[in-house]
């Protein structure tokens, strides 16, 4: 039991259903209630004082944390659901039998590293910028790679916001482009994809290989495997997984 009230969007992503965003457009969907009462963003609550429901079901904390690693296929969206009944990444995790989210998002024509959790505070750790958590990607690009790969080292524009790889590596020169290794933080919507349209190439595949100190490494497409101990604590200051 929590010892004073908090946000209803950080209890809600402490007990693993959802990220604090998408919690706050749960709220706001009216899918919140709070003693049998809608509840409203910002508002204070304690578990186990409170009762709070989501979509009709009370809401108590997980009897165990679960943090999992998949490697994502081309083809599914990562969100917990869709309202057009396109495949989700949750299909690919349904035998974990544990409410989980996805941590962060690769778009439906991406793949690689995807993590799942249903600890909330973990999820925030690895997606917030100000965690300096770095995410390596893959892009096989058509164009000139040599140059885009120059141009992507110093700052760019990006629908407003100035952002700036970590690091740009030409892993691969083709004839028709090459394979670039973009290392980033921030993670904006879709900003690998902008970035390299914005130095005048074209993604022809994109797969996240590493986030923070984490690879993808041997894992098939398709399938997942729990973090160890380390690795969590690695990613999340200190977080363990009770699998």
């Amino acid at each position: 039991m929590q010892e004073k009230k908090e946000r209803l969007q950080k209890i809600l992503s402490a007990s693993g259903i959802a990220s604090r965003r998408e919690a706050e457009r749960m709220i706001i969907d009216g899918r919140v209630l709070v003693n049998g009462i809608p509840a409203v963003t910002g508002q204070l609550a304690q578990l186990g004082a409170d009762e709070i429901s989501v979509d009709g079901i009370a809401l108590s904390p997980p009897d165990k944390r679960i943090y999992i690693m998949l490697n994502k296929p081309r083809g599914y969206l990562s969100t917990v659901k869709d309202e057009r009944g396109r495949r989700t990444v949750m299909e690919l995790v349904a035998d974990v039998n544990e409410r989980l989210f996805p941590v962060g998002r690769l778009d439906l024509n991406s793949e690689g590293l995807l993590l799942f959790t249903n600890d909330g505070e973990f999820a925030n750790e690895i997606m917030h910028p100000s965690f300096n958590k770095q995410k390596t990607y893959e892009a096989e690009v058509s164009g000139n790679a040599y140059n885009a790969a120059r141009l992507m080292r110093s700052p760019i524009d990006i629908d407003g916001h100035t952002v700036k790889a970590c690091s740009v590596i030409l892993s691969k020169a083709t004839e028709k482009g090459g394979v670039l290794r973009i290392t980033i933080i921030e993670g904006r919507n879709r900003q690998i994809r902008k970035m390299c349209s914005a130095c005048g190439v074209s993604v022809i595949t994109l797969k996240r290989t590493s986030i923070g100190e984490l690879e993808l490494g041997r894992l098939e497409s398709g399938k997942w495997r729990y973090l160890t101990d380390k690795e969590v604590s690695a990613l999340g200051k200190g977080h363990i997984t009770h699998n």
